[in-house]
């Protein structure tokens, strides 16, 4: 029995690169105000400073 392994097309990952690079200026905007990034963990909402990244 084949197992078809999981291939990401090149559209796939432009978009994976395009969302690295906007989570890293959405940090970059965060730090520059001085403003907390809003995240998810374990299920539950929770403020972080940017700063502290």
């Amino acid at each position: 029995m084949r197992e078809d392994k999981p291939t990401t097309t090149a559209t796939q990952k432009k978009i994976i690169e395009a969302m690295d690079k906007v989570s890293e200026k959405l940090i970059e905007f965060k730090k520059k105000n001085n403003s907390d990034l809003v995240v998810m963990q374990d299920g539950k909402i929770v403020r972080i400073k940017a700063s502290s990244l």
